[in-house]
């Protein structure tokens, strides 16, 4: 490894520049990916890059409502009605000299700009500024998918042979809640261990939440505040929803513990309802976003807990009753930490830093989820960056991170291969 090492720092260049012309792509999602989104300039990029290492079996996934559908019926997964003109994964098959296969999952896509003003360098252009590589997505996740890509041209670059069969999967809408690895697990993309590359701050993330998102449409009574007695507000109907939802919450937290993820949890993050103080709501609309534990709880039992909760003994609600859409989902995810798969990834940091991992549970979903409870395929999560520049102006990635994650992944390569 120290031979390996040597050659990357010394060569390191070649290494970072991929991630500067990736971070350079507009990748961006329009409106939580449900618009759209412009992950095909990256995509055309990562196709020269793979085809200029060779060796690589490249294949373009365009991005198909009906298996998103069969996904939905089948496992719960999968974000309908989004716009996919010209999106599609990107998969990259390099052969190795032993029959198991390891793949590398990393998705392309980005969250917008937002302020533009507000971003002390250029956004869509990658700035080493120290330590410090600024641009949007460098952190969430280009730098995870192109250190993965960068893992296998550093083995070929020095001359080693891989051990094992690798797959890079460049997938898309991610950020519109993982439609890109739904379709990829959907459509047989398979291996015997799967690192998912997003930023974990060095940890290795072996669990993460579940959620559920639901939005509560309620109808009123408008008229004349000052006969209030004769209408029916629907905001106070939701706020008698929303306690009842409070004290679900205080349930599950009494109920439920995990090691390594904290409690579930229920969060009101939108309400909108009326038209004037001196008006009784004629309507509400409030939005929910529940994180609950795997194995110990499904989604089925959270939709259920939630119906049930807002089913309130309530006349005008039962002749009444509210609208309740459920509008983006995903399963929780859990790995055993005495997994073969884990103890090989671990030989390979402590090859690279000269120790294990922290092992660390996520309170965000991502998409390894999708390919343990789909694809079947043995999962963990582990890329360079920290969680905290997600989605965040000015967005930076450590290059000395990103080297060594580079490592990281080569030497996983070869522990895996043997």
């Amino acid at each position: 490894m120290n031979k390996l090492r040597a050659f990357l720092y010394e060569n390191q260049e070649a290494y970072l520049k991929p991630l500067y012309n990736l971070v350079a792509c507009d990748t961006q999602v329009v409106g939580h990916g449900i618009l759209g989104g412009h992950e095909k300039n990256g995509q055309v990029y990562l196709k020269s890059l793979f085809e200029s290492m060779g060796g690589a079996e490249i294949v373009e996934d365009p991005m198909s409502e009906t298996v998103l559908k069969k996904a939905v019926q089948m496992y719960q997964e999968g974000n309908l009605g989004h716009d996919q003109t010209d999106r599609y994964n990107l998969y990259a098959h390099f052969e190795g000299t032993s029959p198991k296969r390891l793949i590398f999952n990393g998705h392309v896509d980005t969250m917008p700009i937002g302020e533009a003003d507000a971003w002390q360098y250029p956004p869509i252009h990658a700035t080493l500024d120290g330590d410090r590589i600024y641009g949007l997505g460098v952190c969430d996740m280009k730098g995870g998918l192109t250190a993965a890509t960068m893992a296998v041209k550093l083995l070929k670059d020095a001359g080693r042979a891989l051990p094992c069969h690798v797959t890079i999967t460049s997938v898309v809408d991610e950020e519109g809640g993982g439609n890109g690895s739904i379709q990829a697990a959907m459509n047989g993309i398979k291996g015997d261990g799967l690192v998912v590359c997003e930023p974990t701050s060095g940890a290795l993330i072996l669990a993460h939440m579940g959620f559920v998102f639901f939005r509560v449409s309620i109808k009123g009574r408008a008229n004349h505040s000052g006969a209030k007695w004769l209408g029916v507000s629907a905001i106070e109907k939701a706020m008698k929803m929303m306690a009842e939802l409070e004290a679900l919450e205080n349930d599950w937290q009494l109920a439920y513990d995990h090691p390594l993820l904290p409690k579930p949890s229920m969060n009101v993050g939108t309400i909108h309802g009326g038209s004037a103080a001196s008006t009784v709501a004629g309507s509400c609309t409030f939005e929910v976003c529940i994180h609950y534990h795997p194995n110990t709880m499904s989604h089925a039992q959270v939709e259920a807990a939630f119906m049930n909760a807002i089913d309130l003994d309530d006349p005008w609600l039962k002749a009444n009753p509210p609208t309740v859409t459920m509008y983006q989902a995903g399963g929780a995810y859990e790995m055993p930490m005495d997994d073969s798969f884990v103890k090989c990834f671990q030989e390979a940091s402590k090859a690279v830093k000269g120790h294990e991992a922290v092992i660390e549970g996520s309170p965000a979903g991502c998409d390894s989820r999708i390919w343990q409870n789909i694809a079947g395929v043995p999962t963990i999560q582990f890329g360079p960056g920290n969680l905290a520049q997600c989605h965040a102006v000015n967005e930076y990635l450590s290059k000395s991170a990103y080297l060594e994650s580079i490592l990281v992944y080569a030497s996983l390569i070869e522990q895996f291969g043997k």
